[in-house]
C-alpha cells in the first residue's frame, strides 16, 4: 500500500505552500497545523508520513501544550491532564509505567487503598470509614441515574445529589462521614476540573473509560512528543491570530504579521483559546460551530509541586484532606512512590483553582503548604516549588473540557466536524475521550485522515486504501494513565 501511494507523488505536485518571505516552499499537497499539543503533533506526524508538506505553528516556545515535562527541580516532573499511554508508541520506546489502579468507577485513577485521608486536626480517617463512605457515594451515584431518567430538563450533579438526599435521607451523612463524602465529591470535581454545580447530570458519565486500570508516566511524555515531532517543520513562537479560508486553500497569519498559505489547515488550538476569540476566522465559522465552542465547558485543575529535602509523609500515593464542603477538601499526589523523589503535588480544581490562580506563585505554594501542615503538623518547609496557571495562561486558558448543564454531549462532535478545508482536533473534539491525552491523540489522527482525503479528492488522487493511521496506532489500549 505504502509503495503504491508513494508512486503517485509526482502526480500530486500541484498544491503550493508559501510563506510571506516570497519563497516557494513545496509542490506537494500542503497543510498548516495550528497548535503543538499532542493532537497537533500527531496530525502533523501522520500527514508528513503521508508525503504532505506540513508546517506546524505553535505559540509557545516548546511543544506538548498542556502536557509538559518540567526539569526545574533537577529531575523529571510531568504536568499532565487526564492522560492515556498511546500504548503502541510507548511500548516501542520502552517507557516505564507505574500502575496506580485497576478499574474503579469512583476514584478512576487510584485505588482506594492508595489513599490516606486526614481531618483538619491531623487525625487520620479510619480506612474502614473511608471504604464505607465510598460505598455510600456509589449508591448516591446510582440514585442520580434514576433522577436523570425522571427529569426531562438537565440539572447539575450538585442538584441531583440534593434530590437524592431528600428522597433517601439515610444516604445523608453527618460528622466525619459527611466530610469524607465531600472529599469523594471533591475528587469527582477534580476529574472534570469543574465544580459539581456546573457539571451536567445527563452527560457527566458519557466518557468511555478504557478497561485495564491506570498508570503514571514515570518519565513523562517528553519522549513521546519528541518521537512524534522528529523531522517535522515546526515553528515555535508563532501565535496564530487569523485564519482565512478560500475555496482552494487557506491563509494563516501570526501576530508578527507573517503569513502561511496551504491547501488546508488543522486547528488544534485549545478550547479555551477558541473561546477567547484570539483567532479570527474569515469568513466566520458557521453558527453551529461557534455555538459548540461557546457551549462546551472548559475547567481548571492546577498543580502546585512542593519539593522537600526529605520524606515525612505516609507511604501512600495520595494524601487527602476532608472538610465540610468539597471546596474545603483537597489532596496531594505523592510522587515519591513512583519516582523516588520527595515531591508532593497539590491539585486544586474548579473554583478553588481559579481563586489560587489570583495569587502569586509564592502565595500559592504557601497556601498548599498550609493545607499540608493541617494534616501533617510536623511537615518541613519545601525547598523548591512549581505552580501551573492553566486558566490564565494565554496559550491554554483552561485545563480541559467538560459537559455543562443543559448542553448536549454531541457538542464535541460538532467541534470536530470540518468546515470546508479547515479541520479540528484536540481533546475537546473527542466524543468518547474528552479531556484526555489519548482523546487528543486520536482526534489528531482523525483530522489528519479527513484532511488527507479531502485534499487528495480535490485533485482526483484519493486512495481509499491508504489511511494515514495504521493498525498499530489504535487508541483502544488496555491501560490508562492516571489524570494528574
Amino acid at each position: 500500500m505504502e509503495s503504491g501511494f508513494r508512486s503517485n507523488r509526482q502526480q500530486l505536485r500541484r498544491a503550493l505552500c508559501y510563506s510571506n518571505d516570497g519563497r516557494r516552499q513545496t509542490t506537494l499537497p500542503s497543510v498548516i497545523v495550528i497548535g503543538g499539543g499532542v493532537a497537533g503533533v500527531a496530525a502533523a506526524r501522520a500527514l508528513h508520513d503521508a508525503s504532505f508538506q506540513v508546517v506546524l505553528l505553535e505559540s509557545r516556545d516548546r511543544l506538548g501544550g498542556r502536557v509538559h515535562t518540567d526539569f526545574s527541580f533537577g529531575f523529571l516532573l510531568t504536568w499532565v491532564h487526564r492522560e492515556n499511554p498511546l500504548a503502541p508508541l510507548i511500548g516501542r520506546l520502552g517507557l516505564p509505567l507505574y500502575r496506580t489502579s485497576g478499574d474503579n468507577s469512583v476514584l478512576y485513577d487510584h485505588d482506594l487503598e492508595s489513599y490516606a485521608l486526614f481531618d483538619m486536626d491531623g487525625n487520620q480517617v479510619p480506612q474502614e470509614l473511608v471504604s464505607k463512605v465510598g460505598e455510600t457515594f456509589e449508591r448516591i451515584l446510582k440514585e442520580t441515574e434514576k433522577v436523570r431518567m425522571e427529569y426531562n430538563e438537565d440539572m447539575s450533579i450538585f442538584s441531583a445529589f440534593s434530590i437524592v438526599f431528600e428522597r433517601r435521607p439515610e444516604l445523608r451523612l453527618e460528622g466525619l462521614a459527611h466530610k469524607v463524602l465531600q472529599w469523594y465529591l471533591c475528587r469527582m470535581e477534580g476529574w472534570f476540573a469543574a465544580d459539581a454545580d456546573t457539571i451536567s447530570l445527563k452527560c457527566w458519565d458519557q466518557e468511555e473509560l478504557l478497561p485495564g486500570g491506570h498508570g503514571l508516566m514515570v518519565r513523562g511524555y517528553l519522549p513521546v512528543i519528541n518521537t512524534l515531532a522528529k523531522g517535522l517543520d515546526i515553528r515555535l513562537g508563532h501565535r496564530v491570530t487569523k485564519i482565512v479560508r478560500h475555496y482552494n486553500g487557506v491563509k494563516v497569519t501570526t501576530e508578527t504579521g507573517r503569513t502561511f498559505v496551504a491547501d488546508a489547515a488543522i486547528v488544534a488550538a485549545p478550547l479555551g483559546v477558541l473561546k477567547s476569540r484570539a483567532i479570527t476566522f474569515e469568513p466566520r465559522l458557521p453558527e453551529w460551530k461557534e455555538e459548540a465552542i461557546k457551549d462546551l465547558g472548559v475547567g481548571i485543575e492546577n498543580k502546585i509541586a512542593l519539593h522537600f529535602d526529605k520524606v515525612f509523609w505516609p507511604n501512600v500515593e495520595f494524601l487527602g484532606v476532608v472538610a465540610e464542603t468539597s471546596y474545603g477538601c483537597s489532596y496531594f499526589l505523592n510522587l515519591h512512590k513512583a519516582t523516588g523523589h520527595s515531591v508532593l503535588v497539590y491539585m486544586p480544581a474548579g473554583q478553588l483553582a481559579k481563586d489560587i490562580e489570583k495569587m502569586s506563585d509564592e502565595a500559592a505554594a504557601n497556601f498548599a503548604f498550609l493545607q499540608l501542615k493541617k494534616i501533617l503538623p510536623e511537615a518541613s518547609a519545601p525547598i523548591h516549588y512549581l505552580v501551573s496557571h492553566w486558566g490564565s495562561d494565554i496559550n491554554s486558558l483552561g485545563s480541559y473540557s467538560y459537559d455543562t448543564v443543559g448542553k448536549s454531549h454531541d457538542l464535541y462532535e460538532r467541534l470536530r466536524i470540518p468546515v470546508d478545508n479547515l479541520f479540528f482536533a484536540g481533546e475537546a473534539t473527542s466524543m468518547n475521550y474528552p479531556g484526555s491525552v489519548h482523546g487528543a491523540f486520536s482526534t489528531g489522527l482523525m483530522a489528519a485522515e479527513d484532511c488527507r482525503m479531502r485534499v487528495l479528492e480535490r485533485y482526483g488522487e484519493v486512495d481509499l486504501f491508504q489511511p494515514v493511521m495504521g493498525e498499530e496506532a489504535s487508541v483502544s489500549v488496555p491501560l490508562l494513565i492516571s489524570r494528574m
